[in-house]
């Protein structure tokens, strides 16, 4: 697998250890994507995965831009509509973050679990309370 599936499935494993359930994995709507939609009890998270190979660029965090942000806003209320059986959880977006070491090959197949890396989760990374939501 590469870096970016194997940051999807180790993020899964993370939230799962959290006593979180998954509800969909990438899911898409026509405003964009959610890496990982999971539950537990009444809270329902979404949650983007970045994973950065070493870079004089940007951590993975400095990644998520505020264009990312209003897309998983808008397909997040895209899928409370189309489930509405969620609408009454509380509703939380996190960001999951692997910062590596050494730089690889964006199609590298490997068992990342082998190099060292920083790992970030960030709660509430942001939130519904931004105005411009318009469906």
């Amino acid at each position: 697998m590469n870096l970016g599936q194997w940051a999807e499935q180790h993020a899964l494993k993370l939230a799962e250890t959290q006593g979180y359930c998954l509800v969909q994995a990438n899911y898409h709507s026509r405003y964009g994507e959610i890496d990982l939609i999971v539950q537990r009890e009444q809270e329902l998270l979404f949650i983007e995965v970045k994973a950065r190979s070493k870079t004089t660029y940007a951590q993975a965090v400095e990644t998520v831009s505020i264009h990312k942000q209003h897309k998983m806003l808008k397909t997040a209320l895209y899928f409370l509509n189309q489930y509405p059986q969620f609408q009454q959880y509380y509703c939380r977006f996190d960001v999951i973050c692997f910062d590596f070491y050494q730089q690889f090959a964006k199609s590298l197949q490997h068992d990342f679990s082998n190099f060292p890396y920083d790992q970030q989760w960030i709660e509430n990374a942001f939130t519904f309370d931004q105005e411009f939501i318009n469906l």
